[in-house]
């Protein structure tokens, strides 16, 4: 996957974590790239938002977050709240490239997860995202009878060199603070993958099917 051309990417993910956990060694291997990440719940979670400006720093990357609800209840939030709170922390510029949630989600489950990707594949279909092309996180955990695992059928799909997966794995134990024990730790992934898409419509279908 790798790709030597500067690529101007953005990351847009529910909470601070995700970005390492789903797509950290694609990040950390092109280093080229100029990102741009987006968590849009935690914003005034201390303990987590000062983690993740300090992620930023390791993988080079400039971001911002917002304070979406994200409650252990996991009450359904409304399309347009998702959608604007999201166009409010988006840069208005083109980018080549945006990866973000599936609709599916990574693991079963998290609705906040769905909600943003629903979000983001509605804005880059209605001209309100500007990019080229769009890569969504292809996992899954057989409905909880495993930890979430890379889908290998996907349009993309790579076992990370060991160097890379260790500087992964120390920024969810070390720098975010997860127990070697965690989900969060026990789970990140050796390989990582993603459904890519070089036009709204395909992603649009993918939603709705």
């Amino acid at each position: 996957m790798d790709d030597k051309s500067n690529r101007s990417v953005i990351v847009i993910v529910a909470h601070p974590d995700d970005e390492t956990l789903w797509a950290g060694g694609t990040i950390l291997n092109n280093p080229q790239w100029d990102y741009f990440i987006i968590s849009l719940c935690r914003k005034y979670d201390q303990d987590r938002s000062s983690k993740f400006y300090k992620v930023l720093k390791i993988l080079n990357a400039q971001g911002i977050m917002g304070n979406l609800d994200d409650g252990p209840e996991q009450k359904p939030l409304d399309d347009i709240e998702v959608q604007q709170c999201l166009l409010d922390l988006v840069p208005q510029k083109h980018f080549d490239l945006i990866i973000t949630h599936s609709p599916l989600g990574e693991y079963t489950k998290h609705l906040r997860h769905e909600e943003v990707s629903k979000a983001v594949i509605m804005l880059w279909n209605e001209g309100k995202i500007y990019a080229d092309a769009l890569w969504i996180f292809a996992y899954e955990d057989g409905e909880k009878k495993y930890l979430p695992k890379a889908i290998k059928k996907a349009s993309y799909f790579e076992t990370l060199k060991n160097d890379i997966w260790i500087k992964k794995y120390k920024i969810i134990t070390e720098t975010y603070g997860f127990e070697e024990n965690s989900w969060e730790a026990k789970t990140t992934p050796k390989k990582e993958a993603f459904w890519a898409f070089k036009d709204p419509n395909s992603a649009v279908g993918f939603l709705n099917k």
